[in-house]
Parts: C-alpha cells; structure tokens; sequence
C-alpha cells in the first residue's frame, strides 16, 4: 500500500492546485469583467464652467448686446438721415452778397417745465455764384439748416434776447464779407437744379464709415470672445474624455498579463510534479 500513497496525495494535491488555480482565474476575470463592465466617467456631461469663463462670457455676450443698441441708435440718429438726405458734390462759391432780412423768423423755444415761449430772429441771407457753372445759389450752413428754414443761412437757438441774436447774426455777415470774391468750398446738388447749396456737410462718407466701423468691430469682438470660451470647453470635453479612455485602456491589460504567468507558471509546475511522480512510480 506504501506505493499508491504518494499518487493519492499527489492527486489530493493536484486537486487542491486546480481549485487554486480556478479560484485565481475566476478572480482574474471578475477583475477583468468589473474592470470593462464599471460605469464609465460620464465625460460627455457639461463640464463645468469656471468662474472666468462665467465673466468672459458674460462680457461677450455684453460687447454683442451693446454693438446691436449702437447699431439702432446710430441707424436713427445718422444713417437714416444721410440715406433720406440729397447726395451733394464738391466745388467752389464766390460770395455775392450778404443780406439780413426786414421781417425776422418765428420760434419758439422752452423756459421751464410747463412754460414755452415764443420769440423771433433775423434771417441772414448768402447769396454765392458756383464756380463750375456760374450759376447763382443761396447758402445754408448744412443739410438741416435747408430742411428747417430753407431762406436763411443758418437757424440760431431760440430766446428772449434780441439783441444777441442780431450780434450773432451780424457777425457771421461780416465774415462772409470779408470772403467777397475769395472762393471756399462748398457741396451743390448734381441732380436737382437747386438753388441751394451747404457750405459743410454734416453726413458724409467719413461719418458713415465710423457709424458702420465701430459697432462692427465690437459685435465681431464679442462674439470672438464668445467663440475663445465654447473652443477651450469643447477643447477640455475632448482631453477627459481621451483620458478615462486611456487609463480603461491601461486598466484592462493588467489582469490578462497576470493570468497569461499565471498559466506558464502553472504549466512548468505540472510538468516538474509529472517528472516526480514518474521518478517515484514502480516500476
């Protein structure tokens, strides 16, 4: 009986060595599968926004709001009159004669909250001859000064005082006196045969541009801004989600090198123990 003890143990032993392994297997692959089967990081979830991307944004969003309000204002206020108003071209007047009239302008004009007032001004008159045609107009100071009072060089702010406004009046007469025969700029129009013409333009193509530049470039500029902060996000969704990408990667290969020793392991303990066996069985 003394040579089958040893195959019994060996086989007791070998029995005990494959539950082990089994065991060591099973436990491998559970790793393995609680490895792959665990929540992944939820990384296309918002991620949350810092406290100066909350600024930039919001100062974005601030430069887009504000450019829109500048672009109704200015839009009211200066290119809708310039659109309404008559394109006029450059040339050259001679002054012909200066001329207050006799029977002074009415106006009207506030002097308190619930108080208005009526008063008068002289209307001066400036008679030019253009240069390129020779043909004899009547000054105004610009666009609207034709649009209020289309008989008189200029309208002065309403008031009370006569005697200042016949100075301011008398003054601007004596000016133009002084150009007689000395030719200045001034704008006619090329499409009417009118006998008006201005002596500066209040809308021009310098005006129009800035009313168009500025709004412009702040719209463009918040929306930049706007655009600087989803890119940084959008950027920092994208490196998250390579990470938890990467590190399931690197997770999921350990426990397959280490059942792959164990199972070399295994094999040359299986064949050492078959060698023994073999060495100690009767022959």
């Amino acid at each position: 009986m003394q040579p089958f003890s040893v195959p019994v143990q060996i086989t007791l032993q070998g029995g005990r060595r494959r539950q082990g392994r089994t065991a060591f297997t099973a436990s491998g692959k559970n790793r393995n599968i609680d490895h792959h089967d665990r929540d992944l990081p939820d990384v296309h979830k918002k991620l949350p926004p810092s406290a100066g991307e909350d600024r930039a944004m919001l100062l974005g969003f601030a430069m887009m709001g504000f450019s829109v309000l500048m672009f109704f204002l200015l839009g009211i206020t200066i290119l809708k009159p310039f659109l309404l108003s008559t394109q006029r071209e450059e040339s050259n007047c001679t002054v012909i004669r200066t001329h207050i009239m006799d029977d002074w302008m009415d106006c009207a004009f506030i002097c308190g909250v619930d108080c208005r007032g009526e008063g008068k001004y002289p209307c001066l008159q400036v008679f030019v001859n253009l240069t390129h045609s020779g043909q004899k107009a009547l000054l105004h100071y610009n666009e609207e000064a034709v649009q209020i009072n289309s008989k008189c060089f200029y309208t002065p702010k309403c008031h009370r005082d006569r005697n200042d406004l016949l100075t301011s009046a008398l003054d601007i007469k004596e000016f133009f006196d002084h150009k007689n025969g000395t030719p200045f700029t001034c704008f006619y129009s090329p499409d009417n045969q009118s006998e008006d013409v201005i002596l500066i333009k209040k809308y021009d193509q310098m005006v129009l541009f800035h009313c168009l530049f500025w709004p412009t470039l702040t719209l463009l500029g918040g929306a930049l801004i706007v655009g600087m902060v989803r890119l940084t996000q959008y950027l920092s969704l994208l490196c998250e989600k390579y990470s938890a990408a990467h590190r399931d990667e690197v997770g999921g290969k350990v426990p397959y090198v280490e059942q792959h020793q164990f199972k070399l392991w295994s094999v040359g303990r299986s064949k050492a123990r078959s060698r023994e066996i073999l060495r100690w069985w009767p022959d």
